[in-house]
């Protein structure tokens, strides 16, 4: 299960080698079907990407930070440092192909 985020837990959360936090809002009907998608990939991905969600009514000004303009949107993070971000509705396959890439790239660099 993904992790609530927080602007306090936000630093501890993100600093692992991956992380991917959905910025969302219950209204937001896109981020609705987005939903059982990362369910999915977070089971699929278990011990190799962290999980979060970033609710954007009570956040907005970290969504701001890292420059999410609609929702959803995932924000990828290394090692604490956003360095992606990825917005709309994907499936399950074209975003694990996509999460595949990162974790290769992520571990290229070890």
């Amino acid at each position: 299960m993904s992790v609530t985020i927080t602007r306090d837990n936000l630093n501890q959360e993100t600093d692992n080698e991956l992380t991917v936090i959905d910025f969302w809002a219950p209204w937001c009907g896109p981020c609705k079907i987005m939903d059982p998608v990362l369910e999915t990939l977070e089971t699929q991905y278990e011990g190799k990407i962290h999980f979060g969600k970033m609710n954007v009514d009570s956040n907005q000004d970290i969504a701001e930070q890292y420059k999410v303009m609609s929702i959803p949107s995932l924000v990828i993070f290394k090692n604490g440092k956003a360095t992606e971000k990825v917005t709309g509705v994907y499936p399950k396959e074209k975003l694990a192909a996509y999460l595949d890439k990162k974790l290769a790239e992520t571990n290229s660099e070890k």
